[in-house]
């Protein structure tokens, strides 16, 4: 029997039955996918893809402690469940004891939709995006631009299963958007991108306009020297920025002493003001939009994840309460090491607190800055500050009295999002944005745009 025609659940039920592990934890995540990618006004290709991956989680109790073993396979058949079993128990009996190790997850209520057939996208959910794509194509070339980009439509359905008893499972769509228009001599060139659940709050229309106001601001060029300058960094920055301060937000990394979050002399800076705007910096599965697993779904153990917490209940969290440090990221295991409030991770990151102007209406305020597209090629340089470097890409604007008066060279920057927080004048709308540098990974967040009064700018780049 092939791995399709084998429902998710009696995958994740026969593997459990097979285990002859003191513990056992199952995920089936059925994958699908549909894109489209556009070149110079035209359609170039199109496709769907399936597939299922299965982990298999063994715990082995020992006289020095618990053992795990983690074993991942793609397109498994019933025939290759047994092996793929005695892969992981082996793992775990080959192992030493894991240092994370809980009692697994219980008391947890079943999904009711446990049984049922995955969800799957197709090549329908741009069936009204396609035709209004097709008519941007047809505005753009009469304006004399290009657009390039792509679509990309997945849903994942988890399903979680343990020898403890949880019977849970998880429908996650995902859609991106990212549209490029250039000039016909690629001297010029604007990014637009939006995050999207179904595409039927994307306007390519509405893009395309944005590209072509962004291309035409270029058609004035002008050379700025590496500097401090007023910054405007749009919801899109903000939040490549932000998703990897929430990335070195380790609990037990800061309660010994290795990240920006550790407080001189020990212990973490829990409780301490990292703004004076009444910023909040959230999580919540539940957030309208942005909806993501409402149980931990962990593949590997690392850091502040645990196989262990598999099945864990998440609740909306308050990372950054009104500009002071709340939470830091925990496992159970973490959390007990650090006497930190148990706080997983959660595939969503919000901020806001600011007040309801638009980035327009930012500008409009501006006597002379900055105003950037986005960023990328975002590294780390200082954990101990999380000083990050990184390159502008696609458009850095100046504006002068309230205006964009024309298109400056690229820059690389030297930053740290804690350290911009401290320093942020003006938060404005908080909105649903696309990270740029991270979108591969992390696409559920809603952001505002951030007035920084001395944005280092470190070096100017040759990037377009």
């Amino acid at each position: 029997m092939s791995a399709r025609t084998t429902k998710p659940h009696e995958i994740v039920e026969r593997a459990l039955g097979l285990s002859r592990a003191d513990g056992c934890v199952v995920i089936a995540d059925e994958h699908s996918s549909a894109n489209l990618r556009w070149a110079g006004n035209a359609l170039t290709t199109n496709g769907v893809t399936r597939g299922r991956t299965l982990t298999v989680v063994a715990t082995v109790d020992g006289k020095e402690g618990t053992a795990s073993g983690v074993v991942s396979r793609s397109a498994v058949t019933v025939d290759e469940l047994e092996p793929l079993v005695r892969a992981a128990e082996a793992a775990a009996r080959g192992a030493g004891p894991a240092e994370d190790a809980q009692p697994l997850v219980t008391g947890v209520e079943p999904s009711p939709e446990f049984t049922e057939a995955p969800a799957e996208t197709s090549s329908a959910v741009f069936a009204d995006f396609a035709p209004a794509l097709g008519e941007a194509f047809a505005r753009a070339r009469a304006g004399g631009r290009e657009l390039y980009g792509f679509a990309n439509h997945e849903l994942v359905s988890s399903y979680l299963g343990t020898s403890a008893g949880l019977r849970l499972r998880h429908d996650q769509p995902n859609g991106t958007l990212e549209l490029n228009a250039k000039s016909p001599d690629r001297t010029r060139s604007a990014w637009a991108g939006r995050s999207t659940r179904d595409f039927k709050d994307v306007d390519p229309a509405a893009l395309d306009a944005e590209l072509a106001v962004r291309l035409g601001w270029a058609e004035r060029r002008l050379e700025l020297p590496a500097g401090r300058y007023e910054t405007l960094l749009p919801p899109t920055a903000v939040a490549d920025l932000l998703i990897y301060q929430m990335w070195s937000a380790s609990g037990r990394d800061a309660a010994e002493g290795r990240t920006v979050f550790s407080r001189p002399g020990g212990g973490t800076r829990v409780g301490e003001k990292l703004t004076e705007l009444p910023l909040t910096l959230r999580s919540d599965p539940n957030a309208p939009g942005l909806q993501s697993a409402p149980f931990v779904i962990a593949h590997s153990s690392g850091g502040d994840q645990s196989v262990f917490d598999n099945g864990l209940p998440l609740a909306a969290t308050e990372w950054v309460r009104e500009g002071e440090l709340n939470r830091l990221t925990t496992s159970r295991h973490s959390a007990g090491l650090t006497g930190l409030p148990t706080a997983p991770g959660i595939d969503n990151l919000i901020l806001d607190g600011g007040d309801d102007r638009s980035l327009e209406d930012m500008v409009a305020a501006t006597g002379r800055g900055l105003l950037l597209t986005c960023l990328w090629y975002i590294r780390e340089v200082d954990p101990a500050t999380l000083l990050l470097t990184g390159l502008t890409r696609d458009g850095v604007y100046l504006v002068e009295n309230g205006e964009v008066t024309g298109e400056v060279n690229n820059f690389r920057f030297n930053e740290s999002p804690v350290s911009l927080l401290g320093r942020a004048a003006e938060a404005g709308r908080t909105e649903k944005t696309l990270p740029r540098e991270w979108g591969d990974w992390f696409t559920r967040a809603a952001m505002p745009a951030l007035r920084i009064p001395d944005f280092h700018m470190s070096s100017v780049s040759q990037g377009v």
